[in-house]
């Protein structure tokens, strides 16, 4: 049997999420995509997996409190131990059906065992032209990061 592929947790931002400025703060958002994208690879993997790279993320538009959000993490390449996941957030008033996507990023994490080191995943192979095209993103995001890493590392 195919382990789920993606998922979407839902909740209502909450006051307790506020910023200075009076939007759901951008470290909230941040804890919410992690969140996600750690149920949806745990999911692929059947066990423990952690979060090694962030990226991409951008802030479309702000989320106001009150409003139902929706986080949606699907995984859009695996490596041997890797699981690439595009994370996409939503919200909308709680009474409409129009939503709109407030942040996009991809996020990587390795499946471990219990003794912490990684372990193989099962392989992830698209389906459809839209997979197809998930997973070339995913391919050329991994090429840019590699050209991303050879700048920083003259900096560590």
């Amino acid at each position: 049997m195919t382990p789920p592929r993606e998922l979407t947790l839902q909740f209502l931002a909450e006051p307790a999420d506020v910023n200075f400025g009076g939007k759901v703060h951008g470290g909230m958002v941040m804890k919410w995509i992690d969140q996600a994208g750690y149920a949806c690879a745990a999911g692929w993997c059947s066990g423990y997996a952690v979060t090694v790279y962030v990226g991409g993320i951008r802030f479309l538009r702000p989320i106001q409190i009150g409003q139902l959000v929706e986080v949606h993490a699907q995984v859009i390449h695996t490596g041997t131990t890797s699981m690439h996941l595009a994370v996409d957030v939503y919200s909308r008033h709680p009474a409409s059906r129009e939503r709109h996507k407030t942040t996009h990023c991809i996020i990587i994490f390795v499946a471990m065992d219990e003794t912490g080191t990684p372990t193989p995943v099962p392989q992830w192979q698209p389906v459809s032209e839209s997979d197809r095209q998930l997973q070339l993103y995913a391919k050329k995001l991994m090429a840019l990061r590699e050209e991303i890493d050879k700048e920083m590392r003259q900096h560590l």
